[in-house]
């Protein structure tokens, strides 16, 4: 069968329509010419180079041009090709349907505008990324490209970034794994999709923390598990609770370095016990360490995967918040004995991230860019952390108070007099300002309230003074 589809922008041709195949040519040049998608001068295809592409007769396309240049819409200028009449004006397009409103928060309770907005969270300081390293490494890995780097990755990842991850978690984290238990992924979502299809089955009841990361939720309820709310304090996942309430879980997510969205961290005696817990039960723990490098108090704290001693915990890591989010890569590390299985789901979802921003990583962390580039970004977050504290204190005064937080990268401001978050979540998004609303973040009748703000992206204590009086006007 002719293949007509089309090369140029232009809908494709069907060969059994009531119209003949020139009349169909005419009308999509003449919408294209008349809604502004060709402008006036633009030189279209010859009729035997279309015709060529379209796989139909050089006379086709000429009577459907033949049309268009008695209808001045286009003009032939003998060697110089044809062009679309000067001068015309296209014609307004229609209508378009106006888009629903953005909320601070979507269904997920995870909304992402279309443009950085002061306090947003998961963006890291962009300013401070070295993006001219960043190009540098690119040009060069493009210049060494070979044809099978044109090839699709591995599925679990380029083995030189899997060996680079197993290096910088044993010395920064206290992980001693193999590449091989090393997987690539394109972000916590993919990584909880392989831990679902690997370890977990439809109806399976997971713990997860209470106030604790949205999507988490969202993630195990399209996959028909039941996510069962563990209610966190002082030292993190009250884990005698996750026993009272659910002690057949088949898996607990967990955030032990950085309590999210509270922030504090899970005591020793609390790890032990939920170990202990996940060994009894044959119950798996997944990690999610996403910002664990940035603690402001004392030196970042071990992993629990570095006390796993029984194989029951998945190490999941990004490098969107600590690097960019553009780059779309995260990390995910398997216990030994489950290699193969997740090499198997792996293969079947195929969705690792594309091979060359996977080697420019590789480059970025073998020259020693990206510790550097940590420890540069924990004393910038550190002064950032401290400058817009103080600058909301300053401008809120006792009608907000600000939670000192030991690490991670945003504040939490817990509102006086009985002022709900989620209005004045949208009252500022409504002003350009982004906070997620705490209570959106747990599933508990009565939940904490409060905002979350991020303070990656505010330069200083005079602009983060700035916004809390715009805050404090909404109040």
């Amino acid at each position: 069968m002719t293949d007509r589809r089309p090369k140029n922008g232009l809908p494709p041709l069907v060969p059994n329509s009531a119209d003949p195949l020139y009349r169909q040519v005419y009308e999509r040049f003449r919408g294209a010419i008349t809604q502004g998608t060709l402008a006036p001068g633009d030189r279209i295809p010859s009729a035997r180079a279309l015709a060529k592409e379209m796989g139909v007769a050089r006379g086709t396309i000429e009577v459907a041009y033949s049309l268009l240049v008695a209808e001045g819409y286009i003009q032939t200028r003998g060697q110089a090709g044809t062009i679309v009449t000067p001068d015309l004006q296209p014609q307004a397009p229609p209508a378009a349907v106006a888009p629903p409103p953005e909320t601070p928060d979507d269904e997920h309770g995870w909304h992402r505008p279309a443009v950085i907005l002061p306090f947003q969270m998961g963006v890291p300081a962009l300013d401070e990324f070295p993006r001219k390293l960043w190009a540098r490494l690119g040009a060069r890995q493009l210049r060494s490209v070979q044809a099978p780097d044109l090839s699709y990755p591995p599925s679990n990842g380029l083995m030189g970034l899997r060996t680079a991850v197993a290096a910088y978690l044993q010395v920064a984290r206290g992980i001693h794994c193999q590449p091989s238990q090393v997987f690539i992924t394109s972000g916590y979502n993919h990584s909880m999709l392989l831990v679902m299809q690997a370890l977990l089955a439809p109806g399976d009841r997971v713990w997860v923390e209470d106030p604790g990361y949205p999507p988490t939720r969202a993630l195990l309820a399209q996959a028909r598990m039941q996510a069962m709310p563990v209610p966190v304090d002082q030292d993190g996942l009250m884990v005698g609770e996750g026993i009272a309430r659910c002690i057949d879980a088949k898996a607990a997510v967990v955030t032990p370095a950085h309590q999210s969205p509270l922030s504090m961290s899970l005591s020793l005696p609390r790890r032990q016990a939920l170990l202990e817990w996940a060994e009894r039960q044959q119950a798996w723990i997944v990690e999610d360490d996403y910002d664990g490098e940035y603690r402001y108090a004392s030196r970042p704290l071990p992993a629990l995967k570095s006390l796993d001693a029984q194989g029951r915990v998945l190490y999941a890591g990004s490098f969107s918040k600590v690097l960019f989010p553009g780059m779309r890569l995260a990390y995910l590390v398997v216990p030994a004995a489950q290699v193969a299985r997740f090499d198997r789901i792996c293969r079947l979802l195929s969705g690792t991230a594309p091979g060359l921003t996977q080697s420019i990583l590789t480059a970025f962390m073998a020259e020693g860019h990206f510790g550097r580039h940590i420890q540069r970004m924990r004393r910038l977050y550190s002064d950032r952390r401290n400058a817009t504290a103080a600058g909301l204190a300053a401008a809120l005064g006792d009608r907000m108070r600000i939670d000192p937080q030991p690490g991670g990268m945003h504040l939490v401001a817990r509102m006086e007099g009985g002022l709900g978050d989620q209005p004045l979540a949208a009252r500022m998004l409504e002003q350009g300002m982004y906070a997620h609303p705490l209570s959106r973040w747990s599933s508990l009748p009565d939940p904490q309230q409060g905002l979350l703000l991020s303070f990656t992206n505010i330069a200083s204590e005079t602009h983060a003074h700035e916004l809390g009086l715009r805050i404090k006007a909404l109040m």
